[in-house]
């Protein structure tokens, strides 16, 4: 680290764990330390996927003190601190900010009679939806909330089914917002997560909670909180949070972001148009746009990023690594969950995957473990392996896996490219990136040049970075692109490309084909 670079901590919070960076701040960004701490999902019977809001913050705190205890002489020396967290979260605290349940994440899917009631009734309906409220809310907030799994119906969802907690409710938050409540003791939420509720006027020279909004979809504007940038100072550490993390009291603590607006960032992607693909737990595509586009047939819409004056626009997957991790301990191991499961290696997976040659002999796999969204949403879709024969071996499997996920991602790209422009490289990055055999994939696929930073896997951690630098004065988030690059570009071998496309031409068959099916096997009904 040059004796030059400001110091900033990076608090990366995702499905599974807090990934804690201590980040040098020069002309570039440099990773000093990192620390990591897990917690656990709870799932409930029908479709629940929550977390504990304190087991978070007991991740971040412990994570911070490492730093502290292995760079004391560093740790004072902090310039800033931010969060790039998962988004579409629903906290209900109190007005002391005490969490007044555990948080339903982005995962929680049992919403559906709330979006049934509030969206899919009504006499004019256009595909099911009520006409008046998608209008306006297109209009103003340049999304709709179509999923069981969008906040808003999480809200309704403990206002009917947990009143007197509901009662109890302060305000609204997403999962950053916590955090940055538990920190400063302020009250503050981005304007990405905002953009997620669908509730934020999210036109250019509005950018505000919008009244017939939360009239239309009955949710109580007090609930809501201010609305901040994520360059901008939320608060200071407050002198109880300094002594749970070590952190210097009064050190600046800026908005930050969700994952689906850091990442980017942290991806280098600040061009207009710029495409990267992230594969985490989750997975998506994103393009750089200057302009609100929503399109409901495709399931994909933009959302305000961290960079001023630009917009995201994003095509998610609900599975993508952790499929990863499934088929390594599927395949290679006894089994999610079992305590020998952690000794197969992402090496171990790849020693697998390169086994096999391209195709996998034919064996198609279809990463819906827990449904998706775009290009055409199905809660109810499940994980499929297709054309298995005798001579299919754990091998195949594996490679037809990361295969899966690379198809899903070209449609994924077909749907976002329906909008913008046809990139001929994608930026990749995420924890999936640092499988060898993954990046040569996605370009055969896709057939595009993909380009993997040094640290994929700490693309939201280099977002904050910027961020916090932006923050402090040192450049611009737009300058994104020249202070973090790319350093392997894998180009797509020519020879693979007809293989390939007649592949994918059956992967997009098998859900139209099997979405009754997964309707009646999966507790409901899917056109």
């Amino acid at each position: 680290m040059a004796q030059s670079s400001t110091l900033v901590v990076a608090c990366d919070v995702g499905t599974t764990g807090c990934k804690t960076r201590l980040l040098g701040l020069g002309d570039g960004v440099e990773v000093v330390a990192e620390h990591y701490g897990s917690y656990p999902l709870y799932t409930t019977p029908d479709g629940g996927v929550e977390q504990n809001p304190d087991e978070w913050w007991a991740a971040v705190c412990a994570t911070i003190m490492a730093l502290g205890k292995e760079h004391p002489e560093l740790l004072g020396k902090v310039s800033g601190i931010a969060f790039c967290c998962q988004m579409q979260g629903s906290i209900h605290v109190d007005r002391s900010g005490r969490p007044l349940r555990n948080a339903m994440i982005y995962m929680d899917g049992r919403s559906r009679e709330q979006l049934r009631k509030g969206l899919a009734s009504g006499l004019v309906r256009v595909q099911g939806l009520n006409l008046f409220k998608t209008l306006r809310s297109l209009r103003v907030a340049g999304g709709v909330s179509t999923s069981a799994k969008d906040p808003v119906w999480k809200y309704h969802w403990v206002r009917d089914n947990q009143p007197e907690l509901f009662e109890k409710t302060h305000k609204w938050l997403d999962v950053k917002d916590y955090l940055l409540l538990r920190l400063t003791g302020n009250i503050a939420m981005t304007r990405d997560s905002a953009n997620a509720t669908f509730l934020f006027d999210t036109r250019p020279k509005n950018l505000r909670w919008d009244e017939g909004l939360c009239s239309t979809f009955e949710v109580n504007m007090e609930h809501l909180p201010e609305v901040v940038g994520a360059t901008d100072v939320v608060g200071r550490v407050t002198r109880a949070a300094s002594e749970e993390t070590g952190l210097p009291e009064g050190t600046p603590v800026f908005g930050g972001g969700g994952d689906a607006s850091l990442i980017p960032v942290g991806a280098g992607c600040s061009s207009l148009h710029d495409t990267h693909v992230y594969s985490g737990t989750s997975g998506w595509v994103i393009s750089n746009v200057d302009r609100r586009i929503v399109d409901p047939i495709r399931f994909v819409a933009s959302i305000l990023g961290a960079q001023p004056g630009r917009y995201n626009l994003i095509a998610e997957q609900e599975v993508s690594g952790y499929c990863l991790e499934w088929i390594k301990n599927l395949v290679l191991g006894t089994g999610l969950g079992h305590p020998d499961a952690n000794r197969f290696s992402y090496d171990d997976l790849e020693q697998a995957v390169a086994s096999v040659k391209p195709g996998a002999d034919g064996l198609i796999f279809a990463p819906w473990l827990h449904g998706l969204r775009a290009p055409n949403e199905n809660p109810l879709a499940r994980g499929i392996f297709f054309n298995m024969g005798l001579r299919t071996s754990g091998a195949h499997m594996a490679r037809a896996v990361v295969e899966g996920i690379a198809m899903q991602t070209r449609w994924m790209l077909e749907a976002v490219e329906h909008h913008v422009p046809r990139n001929k490289s994608l930026k990749f990055v995420g924890g999936g990136a640092r499988l060898p055999s993954f990046a040569p994939i996605l370009a055969n696929v896709t057939g595009r040049t993909v380009k993997v930073p040094a640290r994929p896997q700490d693309a939201g951690a280099l977002g904050v970075g910027v961020v916090c630098g932006a923050g402090l004065g040192l450049w611009s988030v737009e300058d994104s692109g020249q202070i973090l690059s790319s350093v392997v570009e894998v180009e797509p071998l020519n020879n693979l490309a007809s293989m390939y496309d007649e592949k994918f031409q059956v992967f997009k068959k098998l859900l139209p084909r099997n979405s009754r099916a997964f309707g009646r096997l999966n507790g409901g009904e899917s056109s």
